[in-house]
Parts: structure tokens; sequence; C-alpha cells
């Protein structure tokens, strides 16, 4: 069994971790850190855990653990491990944007991996600090990868996604309140959104010659979670050969699979699973992808990761069923 330690345990990706680790059959959770909910039970906090567990919030870390995941507000997991050490053996799960980017991979002797296991599997294997993509950047990146992988990325991308209202995280803003989401949308960041950044990093370590725009305008949705994506480009290519060619990439994916059937998004939704449909239109290639944004783009890719790092079979813990009904 894995001892596992969490540092930042109150917000919703932290709890999907804490539920989805107390199922994993390799895993016990060795402790939750928080400053401010510190003695609270984890249920007191997030109330879904009622009867699964008796564990309180720590205000005490173990730097023996076997493996640590930060699962705090961006640009802070730097400054925790500034102040804060771990055993050699101690694997980190980061999944703030901190050292996602090639400019910010290495920190104090540590070499963080980009953990998008379609991407980057073998490196995943075989590292001891992964840097977990973000909940867009995941959706968008499975859209096009292949595209990239065979240089036909030549044109502009659009992309115009919309995300759930968990994405924002816990804390109250103007536009988190249910009486402003209710029954409203709206978009944010239009072309400058942070996980562009990472987006363009994967396309030009596929096809190096990329030297088009990717548009990306992120919406808010009227929805608690879940990423629905529509990317369209420019495609020379039959659409019988692109699907053939996503097919080829995706072939060895545990969680991303290319379908012929129109998508919608409770198909993906308590799931790792990405989910993707290809159309020409002319000769415009439309992709449609949806993921969980709190499971494939975050804590579940988190636990796939942990999967791949220690040999479990990559599945392990993540066979959840989509809230269909």
């Amino acid at each position: 069994m894995l001892e596992v330690g969490i540092i930042g345990g109150a917000g919703y990706t932290a709890g999907e971790l804490i539920r989805l680790l107390l199922n994993h059959p390799k895993t016990n959770i060795n402790f939750v850190f928080s400053t401010s909910n510190a003695g609270n039970k984890l249920y007191k906090v997030h109330q879904d855990l009622i009867g699964a567990t008796e564990i309180s919030f720590s205000s005490e870390i173990n730097a023996d653990v076997d493996v640590l995941f930060l699962c705090l507000g961006h640009g802070n997991s730097t400054a925790f491990l500034q102040k804060n050490s771990f055993s050699k053996n101690t694997k980190i799960i980061d999944l703030s944007n901190d050292f996602r980017l090639l400019d910010d991979k290495n920190f104090e002797g540590k070499e963080f991996v980009y953990g998008l296991p379609e991407l980057n599997k073998k490196a995943i294997q075989s590292t001891n600090y992964i840097a977990n993509p973000g909940c867009f950047a995941t959706a968008l990146q499975l859209a096009i990868l292949p595209l990239a992988s065979h240089g036909l990325l030549k044109n502009d991308v659009h992309i115009n996604a919309v995300t759930g209202a968990t994405g924002a995280g816990t804390s109250l803003t103007a536009t988190t309140h249910f009486t402003w989401r209710d029954n409203n949308f709206s978009h944010y960041k239009a072309f400058n959104h942070q996980h562009l950044g990472e987006i363009n990093q994967t396309v030009h370590q596929l096809q190096s010659d990329f030297k088009s725009e990717i548009n990306f305008m992120p919406n808010r949705g009227d929805f608690s979670r879940g990423i629905f994506a529509t990317t369209y480009t420019k495609c020379d290519e039959p659409l019988e050969e692109v699907i053939k060619m996503y097919e080829a990439y995706y072939k060895d994916a545990a969680f991303t699979f290319v379908t012929n059937q129109n998508l919608f998004l409770k198909q993906v939704v308590n799931t790792n699973n990405c989910f993707i449909q290809l159309e020409k239109h002319g000769e415009k290639l439309l992709i449609t992808s949806m993921i969980d944004n709190l499971l494939k783009g975050a804590s579940g890719q988190a636990i796939q990761n942990m999967n791949l790092m220690y040999g479990f079979q990559e599945d392990t813990g993540l066979k959840l069923k989509a809230n269909y009904f």
C-alpha cells in the first residue's frame, strides 16, 4: 500500500482526489494537510464522504510519504516546496500550473514531467515529479494531438469550449454565485486563457513547424461539471483517413475514445474518460471533445499518472460510471 499525503484538502479537486484515493486498492491516505480545517473531519468539508471515512484534516506533514499530491492555488506549490522538504523517494504530483511550462519544469533539482499520458506516457513512467495538466488544456490537446503528430496543423485552429461552475473553484466570486450562474452564459479570458501556454507547447513538441494561431474562446456554463469543446481547422485529408489516424493514435489510450456518435456531456461526467467525435464540413474538420473537468481534467488524471509511475494497471481505481441518468 502506498502512503499518500495531500496538501490543500478543502477544494473541489482535493475532494474528488480524496474520494478516489479512499477507493483505490493500492493507497492509504496518510494525511490531508490544512491549516484552516485542522482537526475537522474530512466529511465536515466534503459532505459526500459522510460514512466513508473518519480521517481528520491534519496540521502536520509526514515527509516520508510515498506520494504527495499538491492541490494548492496556482503559484502556491512553488512556495510550499521552498518551505518544506520530503524524502528523496517521495513522488510529487502537482495539480497547479506552477511546473507545466518548459521554463518552469526544473525546480530545486526536481524535473517535472508534463503529465498528459496520451503524450508523455513513457516519461511519466520513469519520473518522480509530475505537473498535472489543466482541465481545458487536457480536453483541447486531446482534440488535436493526432493532427499535430502528423504535421497536419497547417492553418489557424478555432476552439469554443464551455466549462461547468466547478472549474472556478470553491471561492465565491461575482460570477460563481448561484443567482449569477443560473440561466446564464458568458465567455471569459477570450483568446488569452492561461492554458494556451500548455497547448501551444504540446503542439510544438509534436509539430515543430506550427506557426498558425490557436484561437480559444472559453465559456462559463450553467451546470456544475464537465467541459464540452468544439475545435475546427482546415484539413485536406478525407474524413475516413482522419478517423483512422485518431483511432491509431489512441489505440493504447486507457481513457480516450474516438466515436462516430453525437456527443453530449453526461456521457463523461463522473468518469476519467475523454470522448472525441470527428466530422468534415467542406474543408473544415470539426473535432468535438469532452471530459469531466474534475476527473480527467484534474484528480482522475493525477491518479492515472500515479498508476503509471508505480506500474499499476492504468485504470486502477478509475473504473467509474458516468452520471448518465
